[in-house]
Formats: structure tokens, sequence, C-alpha cells
């Protein structure tokens, strides 16, 4: 009874163990601040890639999150980077060229592998480096999130409108789709926070805190009020105090909260492969 008991205990342990994991994680700022939470003061204290870790133990990450970079840094940067191997890879981009108007091209730029001139071809380039370095490695790509009204925390001037309305001609949600297209075409898996309602533009912070014109006095702004309204970075206070946050502590940048439901759509995409 011992030996069975013995088998037994060994057996249902081996069968909950998992090999170690190594994850590559490419992507800009939000996932490059998982491992600066001074660069948010603090705003952010558990980005996804931690709580993906914690959630799945056996995964070690590799942050190759880039302050502010898009799919054009990446294909023209690559061989610089010096990107290890890893056994699963995610792509998490898209948000900073639909700002910097990087055009979105089409699935024929992917298809013929046409170069770093459009965001499809970028895609193209980034996928084929991927595979390069571990050709069975399953690729996991994140659709960009809907984007309120930025402002940095750091720096105020620099701020940026929501993906409620289009920049050069193009939407946010014609990146995120290219982005599923590539995934369904590729057959690779794809977590879509674009579409998912919890990551819609009314949630991503509870209230923007600027001055009304007519009176100068503050007033704390729901979406949408605060989209019609100027943001005086040089005559106002940060726009964003701390309860001012929701799925994002800015506008942008995921807070523990956002981080959070990433990070859990992530472990079930994982768990899958």
């Amino acid at each position: 009874m011992r030996k069975l008991a013995l088998v037994t205990v060994i057996f249902v342990f081996t069968s909950f163990t998992h090999k170690p994991l190594t994850w590559v994680a490419i992507g800009d700022s939000i996932t490059y601040l998982n491992d600066h939470p001074d660069e948010t003061k603090y705003r952010l204290t558990k980005g996804y890639l931690t709580d993906v870790v914690e959630k799945l133990p056996y995964i070690h990450y590799v942050n190759q999150g880039h302050n502010g970079w898009k799919t054009t840094d990446f294909a023209k940067s690559w061989d610089k980077l010096q990107i290890p191997s890893g056994d699963v890879f995610t792509v998490f981009l898209g948000t900073n060229d639909w700002w910097h108007g990087n055009r979105l091209g089409t699935w024929d730029d992917y298809a013929n592998n046409t170069g770093d001139s459009t965001i499809y071809g970028c895609f193209r380039i980034i996928l084929d480096k991927l595979h390069a370095l571990n050709p069975s490695a399953p690729i996991i790509l994140i659709t960009p999130m809907p984007r309120g009204d930025f402002v940095y925390i750091n720096n105020p001037k620099n701020n940026a409108w929501g993906s409620y309305k289009p920049k050069d001609g193009q939407t946010l949600e014609q990146v995120a789709d290219a982005v599923i297209t590539i995934g369904l075409r590729e057959h690779h898996k794809v977590v879509d926070l674009y579409h998912d309602k919890k990551f819609a533009v009314p949630h991503l912070v509870h209230y923007k805190r600027i001055k009304d014109p007519q009176t100068g006095e503050y007033h704390n702004y729901p979406y949408p009020d605060y989209t019609t309204i100027p943001f005086d970075p040089a005559q106002s206070d940060y726009a964003y105090p701390e309860d001012a946050a929701d799925m994002t502590f800015d506008g942008l940048h995921p807070s523990n909260q956002g981080a959070a439901e990433i990070a859990k759509k992530i472990v079930k995409a994982l768990k899958k492969l």
C-alpha cells in the first residue's frame, strides 16, 4: 500500500509540474513599464508580465518592450537588439504606429514581404525574425488597446487624443483588425484587447481633470465630455489624479487593474498552447 501511495504521489506531482519555458515579450512602453514602475510614479506596481509569471511560475519572461517603439523600429533595428530565442513569443505593438501615422498597408504587403514601409510589412519582418529564432515556438499576437486622451505623467506637454477619432486618416481599430487578420491567416493565437468591452474608452479613466473654459475652475470630466475641452499643459495641473485611474492611469498605459486583465487573457492563451 505504501508503494502504491508513493507512486500515486509521484504521478500526481509530475502531472502538474511543467518544464521551464522562456517567454520573450515584444512590445512598446506598455511592456517596457512592467520593469520600470518608477517611470509611472508607481501608478503601476505590477505589470502584465509579472502578473502572468506569478500565475504560471514555470515561465520566465524576457522583456523586450521599448518606450515609444513602433513596428517600424523593430523591423529596422532587429539585428541590433540581440533578442534571444524563446519557447513562446508575444507581440504587442501598433498603438505608436497609429499615432505617428505609419501607413497600414494591406494584406498583400504582408503576404509579399514588401518591407518596412507599412505596418503589415513590418509585422511580416518581425514574425519572420521570430520564426528564425525558434521555428516551433508559438507566437501570440496582442492587438493594441483603445486609447483615451493620453497625458504623460512625467511631462504633460507630451499628450495625445484618444482612439475615438482617426489620426492621419487611419483608425486604431484598423490597426487592431490588421493584427487579427495576420493572426487568423497565419494561425497565431490573437489576444484581442481592442474589441474587449472592458477596455472600451469610457472605462480607461474615470475622468479627466481639466479647467472649465468658461470659469477657469477645475472639473472632473468623464468621457466623452473631456474630448471637447482643451487641455493646456503649461497652465494646468496633471490631468489624471490617482483616483482618476480605471483600466489605465494616464489614458493609455494600463493601471494595475488593466494589467491584471491583460495578464488574465495571456494566461488563458498560454494554457491553450
